[in-house]
């Protein structure tokens, strides 16, 4: 599989986002990716309104992600991102969305909410209550989760579990006092501990840190950018998960049932 990562700042004006996502998906779809994944929260963004997420969120079938659908009938790439739709409660909820074709194939709602580092995600956002699905693209299986979901075991394994040989990860992984080296220890881990490759891709910007990137199954980056907008491609190959887990059968020698969600 190839795979693109396109990393960039979001804007408070949604269709000034639409635009930054339909000339990755062109860009990616030229250069002949398989798969291409956007970062978290794409819609629209203004740090100093953290209650646009709020205004400003769409339904599935709204303007924004109508527009990428049109666009994506036209190639074979599969594209991924997480945008806010609006809920109950006056709050949002936060959806990684598969689009493939013309079609949604597959809409996962954020089940950890980042109420972490004097962030409170919930005041705005509902969580979801249902485990993300496995897709195919190019014949591997993907895994889908979202930004703070990495911080949490259970979920990447429970996939791995599940058939996934690719984590995918859109985020806004936000800047601070060991942000960074927390944002590359835990990508690595989750790839290494289930013997996936891990697809990350973080939103840059005045807030976030950007410093997308792709790690093999033990443990290697292979593909990553820094702070600045920036279009990445990476091969995974399946040889390499398949070594991975011959020489580190940790899948095979687990002692635990797979996670459950309570």
């Amino acid at each position: 599989m190839k795979v693109a990562l396109g990393q960039f700042a979001v804007s408070r004006e949604w269709q000034e986002n639409a635009d930054t996502c339909l000339d990755l998906m062109q860009r990616a779809a030229e250069g002949g990716a398989d798969l291409l994944v956007l970062p978290e929260a794409v819609l629209a963004r203004d740090n100093a309104d953290p209650d646009l997420v709020v205004k400003a969120a769409q339904p599935l079938d709204g303007p924004f992600i109508s527009q990428l659908l049109a666009a994506s009938e036209h190639n074979a790439l599969t594209t991924m991102m997480s945008v806010h739709v609006p809920a109950e409660q006056h709050k949002a909820l936060n959806v990684l969305v598969a689009i493939h074709k013309g079609k949604i194939i597959a809409a996962y709602e954020k089940l950890h909410l980042y109420d972490a580092f004097a962030m409170q995600e919930s005041q705005r956002v509902n969580p979801g209550h249902v485990i993300p699905p496995l897709i195919e693209v190019a014949g591997m299986r993907v895994g889908l989760m979202t930004c703070y979901d990495v911080r949490f075991p259970e979920l990447a394994r429970r996939l791995a579990l599940d058939g996934a040989q690719v984590l995918v990860l859109p985020a806004a992984w936000v800047k601070g006092p060991l942000k960074e080296m927390h944002w590359e220890l835990l990508t690595r881990a989750r790839a290494l501990e289930n013997t996936c490759y891990m697809v990350a891709v973080g939103e840059c910007g005045p807030r976030n840190i950007g410093h997308s990137l792709v790690v093999d199954p033990l443990g290697v980056a292979v593909a990553n950018a820094a702070e600045s907008p920036a279009l990445l491609f990476a091969d995974l190959d399946p040889e390499r998960i398949a070594y991975a887990r011959r020489v580190l059968p940790v899948l095979a020698n687990r002692r635990f049932e797979r996670p459950e969600l309570k």
